[in-house]
């Protein structure tokens, strides 16, 4: 079960935060703790500031920098709610002042004097550059408060950011001439990286979108496969000077003020488009209007461009381009934000409708999870989906009778899950198959994306019967010759093979258990013919010798004519034992404590007549254990367990069924159903396999092997 390994991150250090302390202290500042952790804030827009130093907008996350009520610049994150009206939260992406060493974050000349270029991703993330104390720069994706990505980016000057999608981003030095392309993920590392000639460049998904051989040729590179996935002629005259790829939307120009355009993947058509610095949205343009003080919209989702229109008042300022810098547009679906001279920033509707939802891109975890972590894995199971837009999500993780065991919801245009293969109620989920789904509703506009797929638990709890750690039952037979065999399946309603620890002496019984601690593996308890009852310790994966490690349970166990696990009959979730006493035929009941050893028998009914007493498992899908009795005119009778540790009144399962057998065994999951069956053997020595319900019977019986007969016991 490989899984591939986990993302580098650095995390701001204590010693970093006390040099930035101790500058900010000699600055008068304060602490940097006043400016608080992530809260709801859910205040209307605008929002009020004493000052912008660099804006972008991107998956309804409205990234700024502006100093803090103690007077020290952050970088501030806002989610903005989809109508644009209100901040849901609001959170931090950096510390955006200078550090006591002279570090500090790219800045260039704006209205605002210097003001930090910034690059949000539309997965909550943002990028830009921290300067170190001799002037080089480095690429940061801050993906919390206090924790970036540091996937080796190069030490440069002249860093600028010329896109971001989700987890991948791209940017250009000016020191080495080169063009630098790479990916941040918060659980994987990603094996992408490009280092480049210097072109025009945008990234949507997993596809680079850059100039190809030609004029208005445009090629895109799938990242992940490493294959040129498509080649487009968007008519430009020109070698593309700039590249905006928006969905179905591929945005060119031929420099600041030649000719430009739209190129609609979907309608294979050229839309021409006004001249001069834009950002692009889903289906529309927007444009600065220095010499009239107006942001201008120019809509093109028709397939033609409509006259430009005003949508806010932006004087003119002192910066030839202040994109991103006062005004920006969020390409996921969203709006218009900028910073009025009023210093508030605003959130402007575009008023153009929106493409259905889809699927940017996706990465998924291993097709396993082992929830104990071991041989270095992680134990939670992590994947991301990002959306063209925000939409309202839920993922559902589902058993194999289709019970839910774990619900998520969430909104936005980046979807990140991780389970730790807990239910909804903390405790671990049962190992075995798991069906997830993921569904997603546009929070404006329309379309609906879901997906779903498979996922195998280990590491949680255990089935019923479970000797191996996935869910599956293991049948444990006693040879004469004293090897105690546990026979695996895969799955298939058969025994596809065996691990045997031999020395075991006559008369020794099995019980196949449950966990009676914290690790997950469930025990064998093991009654030797001295009577005395030992707990072995749980595997989670192989046989038992009798000098396995063990503990005592106790002596004068040889009063009991029947030892069977019928899983949980209290309630705590835990496998209980119970034991019928040989001489009254009174059944008591020994709950799992779930420290290692077994209560106190309580007596909780008297069944004599009964030829055998077995312990099945939970048969009805209530969760509770259940009890099968076998009279001896070969009717088979159910008794459900209460779940306060009694059992119900009898309910017939089958007449004139079980005469013909010597050993009947509630072996658990043996056909990949997650139902409990039931194994027989005859006096001939063939098996038999009668398959759960999950409604409390069985279906007909299959033979599924011979020469069983051989062994002494089958538990």
């Amino acid at each position: 079960m490989s899984r591939r390994a986990r993302a580098r991150f650095s995390t701001v250090r204590r010693g970093r935060i006390a040099i930035a302390l101790a500058g900010l202290a000699a600055l008068g500042a304060g602490s940097l703790t006043t400016a608080g952790p992530a809260a709801a804030d859910t205040t209307p827009t605008p929002v009020q500031t004493d000052g912008v130093r660099g804006l972008d907008y991107s998956g309804g996350f409205l990234t700024t920098v502006e100093r803090t009520a103690s007077g020290v610049q952050w970088v501030i994150g806002r989610q903005i709610s989809p109508d644009g009206s209100t901040v849901l939260e609001k959170t931090y992406r950096g510390f955006a002042g200078p550090f006591g060493d002279g570090t500090h974050l790219q800045q260039v000349p704006c209205d605002a004097g210097a003001c930090v270029p910034l690059r949000s991703t539309g997965d909550r993330h943002v990028g830009y550059f921290q300067v170190d104390e001799t002037g080089k720069e480095r690429a940061q994706i801050w993906l919390s408060k206090d924790t970036y990505h540091s996937g080796d980016e190069p030490a440069v000057t002249g860093g600028r950011f010329v896109d971001a999608t989700g987890r991948y981003f791209v940017y250009d030095a000016a020191s080495t001439g080169k063009q630098y392309v790479d990916a941040v993920n918060p659980f994987r590392n990603e094996d992408v990286r490009l280092t480049r000639s210097i072109t025009a460049a945008s990234v949507w998904g997993s596809v680079l979108w850059t100039p190809g051989s030609g004029n208005g040729t445009v090629t895109g590179y799938d990242l992940e496969t490493k294959k040129t996935v498509q080649t487009l002629s968007t008519g430009a005259p020109c070698t593309v000077k700039e590249l905006q790829a928006v969905g179905r939307w591929i945005y060119w120009n031929c420099g600041p003020a030649g000719a430009a355009g739209v190129y609609d993947r979907t309608a294979k058509k050229a839309v021409t488009v006004p001249s001069g610095p834009a950002l692009v949205g889903d289906g529309y343009l927007v444009q600065h209007d220095r010499g009239a003080g107006r942001l201008m919209l120019t809509d093109f989702h028709t397939g033609s461009a409509s006259a430009a229109r005003a949508v806010a008042d932006l004087p003119a300022g002192e910066s030839a381009d202040q994109r991103r810098l006062t005004w920006s547009v969020d390409k996921f679906g969203g709006d218009i934000a900028y910073v009025g001279p009023d210093q508030a920033i605003r959130i402007v509707p575009s008023g153009v409708p929106t493409q259905p939802l889809v699927k940017i891109e996706s990465d998924l975890d291993d097709t396993s999870l082992d929830a104990k972590g071991r041989n270095g894995a992680s134990s939670t199971w992590d994947s991301t989906w990002q959306l063209n837009k925000p939409a309202d999500w839920t993922f559902t993780v589902k058993d194999e009778q289709g019970r839910t065991e774990r619900t998520v919801k969430g909104s936005g245009t980046a979807i990140d899950v991780s389970w730790d293969g807990k239910t909804d109620a903390g405790a671990y989920a049962y190992n075995g198959r798991k069906t997830w789904t993921l569904t997603a509703s546009a929070a404006e506009g329309t379309g609906s994306y879901s997906t779903s797929g498979t996922l195998a638990l280990i590491g949680g709890r255990q089935g019923f019967h479970d000797q191996d750690g996935y869910s599956y039952g293991e049948l444990a037979t006693l040879s004469s010759s004293g090897g105690l065999t546990l026979h695996y399946t895969e799955g298939k309603g058969t025994f596809d093979f065996k691990r045997t620890g031999s020395g075991w002496p006559a008369g020794t019984v099995a019980v196949p258990f449950g966990d009676m601690g914290s690790d997950r593996c469930a025990e064998m308890l093991i009654r030797m013919p001295s009577g005395e009852l030992r707990r072995y310790t749980g595997k989670c994966d192989g046989s038992y010798t009798p000098s396995s490690g063990h503990t005592s349970l106790g002596t004068g166990w040889n009063a009991y004519d029947v030892l069977t696990a019928p899983g949980d009959l209290t309630g705590d979730g835990r496998t209980d034992l119970l034991a019928r006493k040989a001489s009254t035929g009174d059944v008591y009941l020994f709950a799992n404590d779930g420290a290692g050893k077994l209560k106190a028998g309580v007596k909780i009914r008297t069944l004599n007549g009964y030829a055998k007493i077995v312990g099945a498992g939970d048969l009805t899908g209530d969760g509770i254990g259940d009890v099968l009795a076998l009279d001896r005119s070969g009717t088979l009778w159910r008794y459900d367990g209460t779940g306060t540790g009694g059992l119900k009144d009898r309910v017939k399962v089958f007449a004139g069924w079980g005469r013909s057998y010597n050993a009947i065994v509630g072996v658990g999951d043996i056909t990949g159903d997650g139902r409990n069956d039931l194994v027989s053997r005859d006096t001939a020595g063939n098996l038999y396999r009668n398959a759960g319900t999950g409604k409390g019977s069985f279906s007909a019986r299959v033979k599924i092997g011979s020469g069983w007969g051989a062994y002494k016991g089958l538990f």
